[in-house]
């Protein structure tokens, strides 16, 4: 327990609560001190940061990650091949 110390702390609710509750993010001392830098930009960024982890590590988003560059590059390849295939069957 630490004693003595105020930090400003931001609450965000999860996006998908199977990942977690809540976030909790320790704002720095400086951060509302740059120019333009407001309390609603500073919480719409922790609202991002939690929706991106949430994207990252849950369904689609988790899957894709794993997926190696050279197997999207054949992916593609294929892709390319099948729609030049179509596109010559229709005469096109």
């Amino acid at each position: 327990m630490v004693k003595g110390v105020s930090r400003r702390v931001i609450v965000v609710k999860s996006p998908d609560p199977k990942l977690f509750e809540q976030a909790i993010f320790i704002v720095k001392e400086d951060a509302a001190q740059g120019e333009g830098v407001t309390a609603e930009k500073v919480l719409e960024e922790a609202r991002r940061v939690a929706s991106r982890y949430v994207r990252r590590n849950t369904g689609w988003g988790k899957g894709v990650g794993k997926i190696p560059p050279p197997a999207w590059l054949g992916i593609g390849a294929l892709l390319a091949s099948a729609l030049w295939g179509c596109a010559a069957m229709l005469g096109l």
